[in-house]
């Protein structure tokens, strides 16, 4: 199914929860937080009910998103009922990687097909500044985990912040040289609370194509600089990997999106940076039938917004990133 704006949306993110065991500065606080009730959040049952409703509506690629998505102790059982749905051909996962050595494996097995791991900088004081609850070793663990359950290839996701990892670009960039790993750089967006920070601490991706570029010299695009998904590629020469530059409020790829969003207490959110929402839980559970699930979807295609309004001004204030899952 095709928006009003002639886009393709085949792209669901279902966020599972939104706790996390991390608190990224851009983020989550340290303290005073509340979470969705156990309750609320969507059974296994329902998020296999919700993504066939999608399916129905041309949606072809699920991504699995949080929070923390592997804090859910059903992660398997949800990865399994949706691996066993018509018309989905792949199911990747964003995840800190922290339960990783214990769950690739059997997320594997399930039908997980790969990983975006977050990992915002290598230098320890870097990693502790910008993560804060973060293990060096945990990432480590990660990555040898995906490797080793096939979950490839590995993407490691890096949100540039000024003064809290912005001089690690170059190093988390070094990471491609002797690894096919793709190392892909995000601009801070300003969402919820913590939108200060975003505002505050920006960094555009051709200031970190700048850094890199200082400390390794150039770097070559791939595609003739076309997006690759949301991301423009390129390469160290020579390297095994690539660098993804992902640059939502400097160079907006609205045009190309295809994606929606699927919230962990049950609501479509038609844009990212937009806080216009479908709520589907009660329809979901008050007895409704399956074509009035499959209506939702419809009527979100067909509503999603062209873009954002951040050169406006206007960025989104209801949800912080780990309630909308990314």
């Amino acid at each position: 199914m095709k928006d009003s704006y002639g886009r393709e949306i085949n792209y669901l993110r279902i966020s599972l929860t939104d706790r996390c065991n991390l608190r990224c500065v851009y983020c989550m606080p340290m303290r005073g937080l509340e979470f969705v009730p156990n309750d609320e959040l969507l059974s296994p049952t329902e998020i296999a009910t919700v993504a066939r409703a999608a399916t129905e509506t041309g949606f072809r690629k699920i991504r699995l998103t949080g929070g923390e998505p592997t804090l859910r102790r059903d992660i398997v059982e949800i990865v399994s009922l949706l691996h066993d749905i018509p018309g989905i051909e792949e199911i990747a996962m964003t995840t800190n990687g922290y339960r990783l050595k214990k769950l690739a494996k059997p997320l594997a097995d399930a039908g997980l097909n790969r990983v975006n791991i977050h990992v915002d900088a290598i230098n320890h004081d870097q990693l502790l500044k910008t993560m804060r609850l973060a293990k060096e070793a945990k990432v480590w663990e990660a990555i040898t985990a995906a490797e080793d359950a096939g979950l490839l290839p590995i993407k490691l996701n890096v949100v540039v912040t000024r003064g809290f990892n912005d001089d690690d670009v170059a190093e988390m960039a070094k990471l491609t040289i002797d690894h096919p790993w793709h190392v892909r750089y995000i601009e801070l967006m300003p969402l919820g609370a913590p939108a200060g920070i975003a505002l505050d601490n920006y960094i555009s991706s051709d200031e970190t194509i700048t850094r890199i570029e200082r400390e390794l010299g150039g770097i070559t695009p791939l595609n003739g600089g076309e997006l690759d998904g949301e991301a423009r590629l390129y390469t160290i020469p020579g390297a095994k990997g690539t660098l993804g530059f992902i640059s939502p409020v400097s160079n907006p790829y609205c045009g190309d999106c295809n994606r929606m969003r699927v919230t962990a207490d049950g609501r479509i959110r038609l844009c990212l940076l937009s806080d216009k929402e479908i709520s589907f839980r009660d329809t979901l559970r008050n007895g409704s039938s399956f074509r009035d699930l499959v209506s939702l979807f419809e009527q979100a295609v067909t509503h999603k917004p062209w873009g954002h309004k951040l050169e406006a001004g206007i960025h989104p204030e209801l949800r912080t990133m780990s309630q909308i899952g990314g």
